[in-house]
């Protein structure tokens, strides 16, 4: 069912609670840790802008890293306070803790159109098991609740459920609401041919994705370490390359359905493959899967996938009207195995006619390290969330809104 939007509510002179995500990497400075990469800081910013022109004043509330419960200083919002002043042209005043004496005289003192920013839900314990009586105290004198996190979601925490529920309204916030839209709305009833792109370590991570694509793609592309597994199903030797010996009998089950449902689900022709990664040794494996002798060697490992493989991918890709990409092709950290990776963000962002979707993680990495992010349909700051709404898992965080009447 639809949600009700930031763009319906009327906040003015009330206080509103934001769930947002600036889960962010820090940088030494002599000034102290400075924010590297503020893209999720960005992408909050319409849904703040508005709040404030409607006349309201925001309580931020955010988790960073993984402090387990307890306050760690290096999990502290405090620079993420300063970054976002500059950002919005205000000043960000910052409470150092989300709940008790503190947080709530800050609160009190807020008046419409300023902004405080609570320091890490994660510092508390309560926060990752939902408890009732801290999402009351969290949520504190605030009638509307907003989540613009869509990449937490998935957690049934807190902020991000328990909160929610609590409120008299719960609203989606701009960023959630295009989430919703691509990753729901637009591959719902994708217009055909739709393509999939998937890549990444490890099948056991995408096989309900798989399953739930099945249904719907018109071609799927593999790459990446779940190849190799892939590999293993077709009685292929993949000598030290990554794969799940044990994901086998699954591998060989989405072989079979693609087939059954007639689903041109295509693996790489041609891999690189190394017999070290200080690529002392380097060479492109021979063959096709089905042909003798395309086995990769012992002692090798594939690390990204080949020429071949990359124009034969391109031109699927210039076929389709729907793209929707997730995963690496390659160990994309180390640049002499990104070309796969980098060829399929130049192929998806050349096809201007298509909406194409980028489905979080590397995958986004490599549109904007390809300088074709300004050219894809949509980027998603979702990462397991994305994965866990296009398998059809109900989302938690999600679930939570206020439906539109």
């Amino acid at each position: 069912m639809a949600k009700l939007t930031v763009q319906e509510l009327s906040p003015k002179g009330e206080q509103v609670f934001v769930r947002v995500d600036f889960n962010v990497p820090f940088e030494p400075s002599p000034e102290g840790p400075k924010v590297s990469d503020d893209t999720r800081i960005q992408e909050t910013l319409p849904t703040l802008k508005l709040l404030l022109e409607k006349g309201a004043s925001l309580v931020l509330a955010s988790h960073l890293g993984r402090p387990k419960g307890k306050p760690e200083e290096k999990y502290s919002l405090r620079p993420v306070a300063a970054h976002l002043a500059k950002l919005i042209g205000k000043p960000v005043k910052f409470a150092d803790d989300c709940v008790g004496p503190e947080a709530e005289k800050a609160r009190a003192a807020l008046r419409p159109g300023e902004i405080l920013l609570l320091e890490n839900v994660r510092f508390h314990p309560e926060e990752e098991k939902n408890d009732p009586a801290f999402a009351r105290q969290l949520l504190g004198q605030a009638k509307i609740y907003v989540n613009d996190a869509f990449g937490s979601a998935h957690r049934a925490h807190a902020s991000t459920e328990g909160c929610a529920r609590l409120a008299r309204q719960s609203a989606a916030g701009i960023l959630m609401e295009r989430e919703l839209k691509y990753l729901g709305a637009e591959l719902s009833q994708p217009k055909p041919p739709f393509l999939v792109i998937l890549g990444g370590a490890k099948v056991g991570d995408k096989i309900g994705v798989l399953r739930a694509l099945l249904q719907k793609a018109n071609t799927i592309l593999i790459g990446g370490g779940m190849s190799y597994t892939f590999r293993l199903a077709q009685g292929r030797k993949i000598g030290k390359s990554l794969s799940e010996p044990d994901k086998v009998p699954l591998a060989r089950e989405i072989l079979a359905e693609a087939e059954k449902r007639g689903v041109k689900l295509l693996l790489p022709e041609d891999t690189l493959i190394v017999q070290e990664l200080d690529f002392a040794g380097r060479k492109v494996s021979p063959g096709k899967f089905t042909e003798p002798g395309a086995d990769i060697p012992d002692g090798w490992e594939g690390v990204d996938i080949g020429p071949r493989t990359r124009e034969m991918y391109a031109r699927e890709i210039t076929t389709a009207a729907t793209i929707l990409w997730n995963g690496p092709m390659g160990v994309f950290e180390i640049p002499a195995c990104a070309e796969g990776t980098f060829a399929m963000a130049k192929a998806v962002a050349a096809n201007t006619k298509a909406v194409s979707i980028i489905g979080g993680g590397d995958s986004v990495k490599a549109v904007k390290k390809a300088g074709v992010g300004n050219q894809v349909t949509f980027i998603s700051t979702g990462g397991g969330a994305s994965l866990e709404f296009l398998e059809g898992k109900i989302l938690p965080g999600v679930a939570a809104l206020t439906n539109q009447s």
